[in-house]
């Protein structure tokens, strides 16, 4: 049939922005979830150019699925959405497979038809259990359910923005194909803000900002990074689960917009020996009614005692959320002390090896940045790991505890070790949770070497072979 004939949604990119956008002031206004309901189900069945809903949700390492359903099946059945629980890791046993998906339609987005098909919207699900309650390994759900209690209960509502690093490589698919191709290559070595206009990388940049731009993602700045071939695309902060799901939406963007110019977009931690890793800086606030709780201006580096609390008890947890924050054997690689790695557990204005950095801020912008981030992490983790710990863990009785000579694992065995001893996890995630959790996280290292390879020589650098065995158990 010829596209002539079809006549699915395919809307301009500023009209696409402007829905967007509207999205996102819902959510920022906390408009009520049964009116947002009401308005999406009157759009889907009055807008005729729709075929197909595509609901994402995560398992429990961060891997992001994708379901299609039909859109007039979707309107009748959107209550009553099954699917079988034990494909996805993390999730049900086969013997107690079903579960539900629970439309949460304030987290509605409207896409691009040239990098997602026409005719088709998103929107993430949340996972329910069989007797109806939220899914306890659905960590989107839990985080979603903590931000909306402490917002009830203390009028917080909980920021959060990222800055993701990736690299670019040539060829499609070339995680995959990193052993047939000898390595990964380059396709440009300018580095830090340095790529002309009209090279792959710039040109790959330039096309995903406008993919973000018409998604609502507001866009700040977008750069080369440090490593050659290395990309940071920013865009402005969110209330909490929103901007877990604009990590999950940016990578899978770039990925979409790699592929399309016969190109791999990487998230590994550390694909390539010699040069910076990939990192995913996350910078946090608490506000309430308005009002930014880590301003000061008075205050030590103008952040207020709220924001310093709310490290120390960070630096405190350190060791015990680690694996929550870099959750590979190949986000071990890129701690690596030599390459602005945030190895340290302590605090600095200035000291980019530190764990958490405290940003020159005003009364608007000022947080705390955890630095210590792997872009491969569950992102849903990573904000309910950070802003529960920070506001609720406890504070260790260490001298001088925010500049103590204390650090990060280099292994992840080590990062295992603490993380199931930790009594602080068991608080956080329950004892099912944190088994499941541990249990994943074990059988991804014990299939990876447990020593660094031979070094493999190509034309531009030089790598280690055990990057494509960590790709094949840990990308998501």
């Amino acid at each position: 049939m010829t596209n002539e004939l079809r006549d699915f949604l395919a809307l301009s990119y500023d009209e696409l922005e402007e829905l967007n956008l509207k999205a996102k002031e819902q959510r920022k206004n906390r408009v009520a979830a049964h009116k947002i309901q009401e308005e999406r189900l009157k759009y889907l069945t009055d807008e005729k150019r729709i075929k197909a809903v595509t609901v994402l949700f995560s398992d429990l390492e961060g891997r992001l699925h994708m379901l299609d359903y039909d859109k007039k099946f979707l309107i009748k059945s959107w209550d009553n959405l099954t699917f079988d629980g034990s494909s996805i890791r993390g999730f049900t046993a086969q013997r107690e497979s079903d579960l539900r998906l629970a439309m949460d339609w304030g987290s509605f987005y409207w896409a691009p038809a040239d990098f997602f098909g026409s005719g088709k919207v998103l929107v993430f699900g949340q996972v329910i259990d069989k007797d109806g309650s939220a899914y306890s390994a659905d960590i989107r759900g839990v985080l979603k359910g903590y931000a909306e209690e402490l917002y009830k209960k203390e009028g917080y509502t909980l920021n959060a923005a990222n800055e993701i690093e990736g690299f670019l490589f040539k060829g499609a698919d070339a995680e995959r194909r990193y052993h047939s191709n000898g390595g990964f290559e380059y396709v440009n070595t300018g580095g830090y803000y340095h790529s002309l206009p009209g090279d792959p990388l710039r040109t790959f940049i330039d096309t995903t900002a406008e993919v973000q731009r018409a998604m609502g993602f507001q866009n700040e700045k977008d750069h080369p990074e440090v490593a050659p071939s290395q990309f940071e695309i920013n865009y402005g902060y969110g209330e909490v689960v929103q901007a877990a799901d604009q990590i999950q939406l940016y990578k899978l963007i770039c990925r979409q917009v790699a592929t399309k110019m016969g190109l791999t977009a990487s998230f590994l931690p550390k694909p390539v020996v010699g040069v910076n890793g990939n990192g995913m800086h996350t910078n946090v606030s608490v506000s309430e009614n308005g009002k930014n709780l880590c301003w000061d201006p008075k205050g030590e580096e103008k952040l207020s005692k709220f924001g310093w609390a709310f490290i120390d008890r960070i630096l405190t947890h350190a060791n015990d959320i680690c694996l929550l924050l870099n959750a590979s054997v190949n986000a071990y690689r890129r701690l690596d002390p030599h390459f602005e790695a945030p190895n340290q557990i302590k605090a600095s204005p200035v000291d980019r090896g530190s764990m958490i950095r405290v940003p020159i801020g005003n009364e608007k912008s000022m947080r705390v940045e955890v630095r210590s981030v792997a872009p491969d992490a569950n992102p849903y983790l990573v904000m309910y790991s950070i802003f529960k710990t920070g506001l609720e863990g406890d504070t260790a009785k260490i001298k001088n505890l925010r500049q103590a000579e204390r650090y990060l694992p280099d292994n992840v065995y080590t990062a295992l070790e603490n993380f199931e001893k930790a009594e602080w996890i068991t608080q956080l995630l329950g004892a099912d949770v944190k088994g499941r959790y541990v249990e994943l996280k074990r059988a991804a290292a014990d299939r990876c070497p447990r020593a660094l390879g031979t070094f493999v020589k190509t034309p531009e650098v030089q790598y280690h072979h055990e990057v494509y065995n960590q790709f094949l158990w840990n990308l998501f």
